[in-house]
């Protein structure tokens, strides 16, 4: 009964508990729409914003795939398509990021995804004890390991930011 329990979170935090993954949870009240809203999110939770990655779908040439950068830094379309095996990226369109992964803007998770997609996360990631990505809901960070981000969505990592 303890997946009944934890289905009341979201997909993300469902495969967290699923798969024993130590992970923390934090809330915090930013609007989705206001300007520097990563730098915003890591002053609410009282972090470096070195620590907080956004999740960005884009379309590497023709097929979706995630982006999981620091909020400090803009996404290099051109590194993730070729980190991605493509020649070209753009950023898809907000219904299909939000159709594929099944969150919605400013809520979008790397984790419990509708579709699994190609992930690459930024291998700043890598040298940190542990990162914020979303939870799967507006308002909603994780705490995790970048090694667990890693392994539980098959990512590979590679210098994805500018």
């Amino acid at each position: 009964m303890a997946a009944k329990k934890a289905s009341t979170g979201t997909p993300a935090t469902v495969l967290l508990t699923a798969e024993k993954v130590a992970f923390g949870l934090h809330p915090y009240d930013v609007s989705p729409d206001a300007p520097n809203y990563g730098a915003l999110v890591a002053a609410a939770l009282g972090v470096p914003a070195e620590q907080v990655f956004k999740t960005l779908i884009a379309d590497v040439d023709g097929r979706l795939a995630v982006a999981v950068v620091p909020v400090t830094g803009e996404l290099d379309l051109k590194a993730l398509a070729r980190a991605a095996g493509g020649k070209h990226a753009v950023l898809a369109e907000r219904s299909a990021a939000e159709r594929s992964s099944g969150y919605v803007r400013g809520g979008i998770s790397p984790l419990g995804q509708r579709k699994r997609l190609p992930t690459v996360v930024d291998v700043s990631a890598s040298g940190l004890g542990h990162m914020f990505i979303s939870a799967g809901r507006r308002g909603l960070q994780i705490s995790l390991a970048p090694a667990d981000l890693i392994r539980l969505t098959d990512a590979s990592t590679a210098l994805i930011r500018t």
